[in-house]
């Protein structure tokens, strides 16, 4: 109800029919008058200031209010209407039998009234006891008579609507108006506002308690009472604070109008409305509150006359979310938790939408029916779709709460802590160790777990999997401390029969460790042909024998053991626990598997060694082929094969595989996957050379996972990633505020770490601080070799700490480095690694530079390594143009131009915004100094840089265009750039200010 000295807001109108009428009453004509609006409104403050307007002008006034407590009391409004006339009214009307057509008073009343005009008021006229609704109709059709005004109020729909609300013939010769109040506009509200706050409020302000209060007089007065006890002024920084209020006070009006509702139908047609009114009609809605005979009609009118209702443009009525809130709120938990239920069977035998029953299903008990965790896991797959994870996981762990077979909660177990690895990270952990752990977890669920695991960065998860045998899974460790350490030929846990076959699949490697671990150790390719061999040929001693068993369990057994080593190998490269005390070292590989998991990380593993190029393609390769057994496909295995395929300089086959993972974690709505899917196929673009779409598969991979959910152990290489690509993409100032940016210890610890090392070490570079870029790339290398990196394709850390070094005047130092690198990278054996290793050696050595140069141009032109193969131009431009002899370079452009298949960048090595000048010999030792740069030459971009020093190398728009990639249009407009910045007019001043006027 609205509070007594609530201003009459927006009410002119109002107010002059209701003075019109009481004039017209003083003059003898009657009328009927009749108020309606929703609750809070303001209509019986309106008829109590008519009431006393009439008083103030002579008019004799009787007033009344009908309540729904006395709903059921004969003549209790007409009992308040004569009391001030008849003292002992009440007496009669409420003991007196009530005979046939009588209506006490009723003549009396008349008979006064015309010695005197008078105004009878009643207010809420939808809670009139029947006696009084028909003594009222009866005063009605009597007013052509008598100098009397009857002014009534309502909400809404009353529960017998009155005679005189519709004007009928019999009152045709009376007055009969309707005024509908409307809510308040937002002039209205802000007029409140500097009425009770006593300041002109914000707009923003004004707006928001305008939209919360939708404009109820009532509401938007008590609201403001409220706010202006906690001292604060109507700002919009105060906006939150506002609707927190409202929805207090729409709360508090929804508990009183709920306690004065008596009718105890209407009470349960209430609370089934506000469990599923949005979902239900109001005929399903009433079966779901149970058989009554209460009408429907009644039923509705009841509960719109209450105002916890409103009617919504024609359709079933609704609630107010804080409305609907406190009605369940006075629920008894199981009661609420049992309507839920019950309506949730309900919606799905009349095919409400998934996400409606999945809602109800939210709040319900178990149901114990199959089709409620379908419905549940529909609803998960669609909340994915929307973008709502906290809501998807309300569902799957609301679908466990449902009695579900072992393998089947497993796997909705998995598919949970998918989603919880990004919202919820340490309870996914804690779901995916109770799978690990897990004796009864179905087939693959074990390995996918721990594959979720690794992805998420919790290594552990790899060794709480570890198997205790070689021929059984063994029962899993609680903890790296007490995981027992592998013992060969050991076949405890299997029968005697079983134990032998066991050992011929046993996944543990010679005594010796596998090929890629003793290439590393030895820095030799040892026994390339047996390992391709056995690689090669598919393992037909293990399938024999597993066949001839005839027995599925011991397939996959083996098969899962399988990769459980092989995920744990991962897990010793992303950190290298083993030097802890108590942490047993991580099994070889098996030599002989069929599983691709196995394939993929030993191609990654010789792909680290830089050993075996051929079998490491081949491998990668079979990562991708489907299990022999049926088994579902690993992530992580598949993500280290992709990038085994771009150290191979297969990268257009890997982005082909990626982009297949990239597909399979969408349709499986698995954001981890999604983002590492992402983070290596960025990777991918910057060694190809495409800084820009680097750029947008890390934004699509942190929308995904966002940093702060990032593991710390991926820290660095995604930090690596951003580096660069804002390196390349010519935002030096963001590339700095990454490098800056402090790790979290954990970060220290992980192989990635590397990667930070060395993006750090480029930046330095490009900022000319060949010291720190010196400490930063041996600080990468020394990651690396600890953890059994050599490959100089997988960072050239080698070549650029040799450039530094040799900047610093360490000749030794810098041979050293570059020839070791050449020859790794000849063991290697990729274009793209060995030229880059031959620009290095280029770079630093002092006789031959020029066949140095040419030496690498033509390695690299046959190599995905674009950015690598420009600077090997540029640096062969720039070395013979002290020799007069372009045209070298200009041939093998040209060649280039007819041989180009694919662009590629090297690996993370970022080409810095001024590449290096060929050192010959170091300055002091009768080397020519490098030329000054000219006067805006820093401001020049990038790409305009690259293709300024091209240009002035001698070579036409084509041939740049073509060593670029890019169209002729867009060398042009660089050019344009390049002269206006530089303020000269073409070419041959280009090439002055780049080789000074003798052209050296």
């Amino acid at each position: 109800m609205a509070p007594p000295d609530l201003p009459l807001f927006e009410r002119d109108r109002e107010q002059a029919v209701l003075s019109a009428v009481i004039g017209e009453l003083r003059s003898g004509r009657p009328a009927l008058v009749t108020v309606t609006g929703e609750p809070g409104l303001g209509q019986n403050e309106l008829l109590r200031w008519a009431a006393g307007q009439a008083r103030d002008r002579g008019v004799h006034v009787l007033a009344a209010r009908a309540t729904s407590a006395e709903h059921e009391l004969r003549y209790g409004v007409v009992a308040q209407l004569l009391a001030p006339e008849d003292r002992d009214i009440a007496t009669r009307l409420f003991v007196a039998p009530q005979r046939p057509g009588g209506l006490p008073g009723l003549n009396h009343l008349l008979t006064a009234c015309h010695d005197r005009p008078t105004l009878l008021v009643v207010q809420d006229v939808q809670w009139l006891d029947p006696a009084s609704l028909r003594w009222l109709e009866a005063l009605a059709r009597r007013l052509p008579r008598a100098p009397l005004a009857l002014l009534t109020s309502t909400t809404g729909t009353a529960i017998d609507r009155p005679e005189w609300s519709v004007g009928t013939p019999l009152t045709g010769l009376a007055s009969t108006i309707e005024l509908a109040l409307p809510p308040l506009t937002t002039s209205g509200v802000s007029a409140a506002v500097r009425t009770v706050c006593g300041v002109p409020g914000d707009t923003d302000f004004t707006h928001a308690l305008a939209q919360a209060t939708r404009g109820v007089p009532a509401v938007v007065h008590e609201v403001l009472l409220r706010f202006t006890r906690t001292g604060c002024a109507p700002r919009a920084e105060h906006v939150e604070h506002l609707r927190a209020l409202t929805a207090e006070v729409v709360g508090d009006h929804a508990a009183q109008a709920l306690s004065e509702l008596r009718d105890p139908v209407a009470v349960d047609v209430l609370r089934a409305l506000a469990v599923c009114g949005d979902l239900l009609d109001f005929p399903l809605v009433c079966t779901l509150a149970g058989l009554h005979p209460v009408p429907e009609a009644r039923l509705r009118a009841t509960l719109m006359a209450s105002g916890l209702l409103t009617p919504r443009d024609g359709s079933p009525p609704g609630h107010d979310a804080v409305v609907r809130a406190r009605i369940l709120e006075e629920m008894p938990a199981a009661d609420r938790a049992d309507l839920y239920a019950r309506a949730a069977r309900l919606a799905q035998r009349v095919a409400v939408a998934d996400q409606g029953i999945a809602e109800l299903l939210l709040r319900a008990r178990p149901v114990g029916a199959p089709w409620a965790v379908a419905t549940l896991r529909r609803g998960f797959a669609a909340a994915l779709r929307s973008g709502r994870r906290d809501r998807a996981t309300a569902y799957l762990a609301r679908a466990l709460d449902e009695p579900l077979r072992s393998e089947e909660r497993a796997r909705v177990e998995l598919q949970l802590a998918s989603v919880q690895m990004v919202t919820a990270p340490t309870a996914a952990e804690r779901r995916l160790h109770g799978l690990i752990r897990s004796t009864g977890t179905g087939t693959g669920l074990r390995s996918q777990a721990v594959d979720l695991c690794l992805l998420g960065g919790d290594t552990r998860a790899a060794r709480l999997a570890q198997p205790t045998g070689p021929g059984t899974l063994g029962d899993p460790a609680p903890c790296d401390a007490d995981v027992p350490a592998p013992r060969r030929g050991s076949g405890m846990g299997s029968p005697p029969g079983r134990r032998a076959r066991a050992v011929a699949g046993d996944a543990t490697a010679p005594r010796g460790g596998n090929t890629s671990d003793r290439a590393h150790r030895d820095g030799s390719d040892e026994h390339p042909e047996r390992t391709a061999t056995a690689d090669n040929d598919a393992t037909v001693s293990e399938r024999d024998e597993l066949a001839t068993v005839g027995d599925r369990y011991e397939l996959a057994t083996v098969s899962e053991r399988h990769e459980l080593i092989a995920l744990l190998r991962v897990a010793r490269f992303l950190r290298h626990e083993e030097t802890c005390p108590g942490v047993p070292p991580a099994p070889a590989l098996p030599e002989h598997s069929h599983s691709p998991a196995v394939a993929g990380v030993r191609a990654w593993e010789h792909a680290m060694a830089g050993v075996h190029l051929e079998a490491s393609r081949r491998l990668a390769r079979a990562a991708f082929a489907p299990d022999p057994g049926g088994r579902p496909p690993l992530v992580t295995p598949r993500l280290f094969a992709c990038r085994a395929l771009i150290l191979t300089d297969d990268g257009d086959e890997a982005e082909a595989h990626l982009a297949t993972l990239l597909n399979e974690a969408h349709r499986q709505r698995a954001a981890i996957a999604i983002a590492h899917v992402l983070a290596v196929r960025a990777d991918l673009h910057l060694r190809h050379g495409r800084p820009d779409a680097a750029a947008r598969d890390l934004a699509a991979a942190e929308a995904e996972l966002p940093p702060a959910r990032l593991h710390p152990l991926f820290v660095p290489y995604w930090a690596s990633l951003n580096l660069v690509a804002d390196l390349q993409n010519g935002r030096p100032d963001r590339a700095r505020e990454i490098a800056a940016r402090p790790v979290p210890s954990l970060s220290e610890e992980c192989a990635t770490s590397a990667y930070l090392l060395f993006a750090r070490g480029v930046l330095a570079r490009s900022e000319d601080d060949p010291q720190r870029a010196r400490a930063y790339f041996r600080a990468c290398g020394r990651w690396l070799l600890h953890y059994g990196c050599v490959n100089p394709a997988v960072l050239p850390w080698r070549s650029l700490a040799a450039e530094a070094a040799h900047a610093l005047g360490d000749d030794a130092e810098a041979l050293r480095l570059t020839r070791e690198e050449v020859r790794l990278a000849a063991r290697w054996g990729t274009r793209s690694a060995l030229g880059r290793a031959e620009l290095g050696l280029a770079v630093v050595i002092r006789e031959n530079r020029t066949e140095h140069f040419r030496a690498a141009v033509a390695t690299l032109s046959e190599s995905p390594a674009r950015t690598d193969y420009t600077r090997a131009v540029l640096e062969l431009a720039s070395a013979e143009s002290a020799e007069a002899e372009r045209r070298t370079a200009l041939a093998l452009t040209s060649r280039r131009a007819s041989t180009a298949g694919g662009v590629a960048l090297g690996p993370l090595p970022g080409f810095s915004q001024a590449p290096p000048a060929p050192a010959g010999v170091p300055p002091g030792r009768g080397a020519a100094p490098h030329p000054r740069p000219p006067a805006g030459w820093p401001a020049l971009s990038p790409a305009e840089h690259e293709t300024a020093l091209l240009a002035a190398s001698g070579l036409a728009n084509r041939e740049i265009a073509t060593t670029l990639s890019v169209t002729t249009r867009a060398v042009e407009l660089r050019l344009s750039g390049v002269y206006r910045k530089l303020r000269i007019r073409g070419r041959e001043e280009l090439r002055a200010l780049r080789f000074g006027p003798e052209g050296g």
